[in-house]
Formats: C-alpha cells, sequence, structure tokens
C-alpha cells in the first residue's frame, strides 16, 4: 500500500480512519496515519495521545515516550497521558521514573494509597 493512502482526505477523514484502525487493533497502520495528522497539527491532544496509544500497543515504547511527553510538555494535568507514561516506563523496566507518575494519575483520579 502506498503512502498516499495515509495522507488521503481532510484532516478529519483521516482523524475517522484513525480511529477505525485503531479499533480494529491495527496499531502499526493507526501510526502511519496519525504521524501525519500530529506533525500537521501539534497542538492536538487527541491525536497526540491517540498516536502514543498505537505505538504503545504495537510495543514501540520509546516513541510513546516521547509523544506521552510532547503532550504533558504542554498540558501537565493531562489525566490520562500521566498514567500512560507511568505504564510505558514501568513496560520498559524503568519502574523508579515511572512511580511519581503513576502516584500523580492516582492523585488526579481521586485514589488514595494503601494503607
Amino acid at each position: 500500500m502506498s503512502d498516499t493512502y495515509y495522507e488521503f482526505g481532510t484532516a478529519g477523514e483521516r482523524w475517522d480512519r484513525a480511529q477505525f484502525f485503531f479499533e480494529a487493533k491495527e496499531y502499526g497502520t493507526a501510526v502511519r496515519i496519525l504521524r501525519g495528522l500530529v506533525a500537521e497539527h501539534p497542538e492536538q491532544t487527541a491525536q497526540r495521545l491517540l498516536l502514543a496509544r498505537a505505538y504503545y500497543h504495537s510495543a514501540q515504547l520509546s516513541p510513546a515516550e516521547t509523544e506521552l511527553r510532547a503532550i504533558l510538555d504542554r498540558d501537565p494535568v493531562e489525566y490520562y497521558a500521566r498514567l500512560m507514561l507511568g505504564r510505558t516506563l514501568e513496560r520498559q523496566g524503568r519502574a523508579d521514573e515511572a512511580a511519581p507518575h503513576l502516584r500523580m494519575a492516582a492523585a488526579m483520579a481521586g485514589e488514595t494509597p494503601p494503607s
């Protein structure tokens, strides 16, 4: 399949297509579409977050971390990005780095640590 498929259509059509592929668990295809959307509209949190999730689910943890940190640089209280960053770091065997992000996500969700 040529790359033109991933770039075809309006941003809204590509967003819909990316969501379709993500929901179908075709994470690699979703990544190819979302990379272009994020490059065009880097300020769009939803697109960047879905890209990070697609990277995470396709075991591309370093790019997932990069996208999540970019989201948190713009919006430090984005709960789901904070949670995902913690989980991404854990999955990379970086539990010490993950812990503060997971604690902060839990606090944002109103969870209390176990006694």
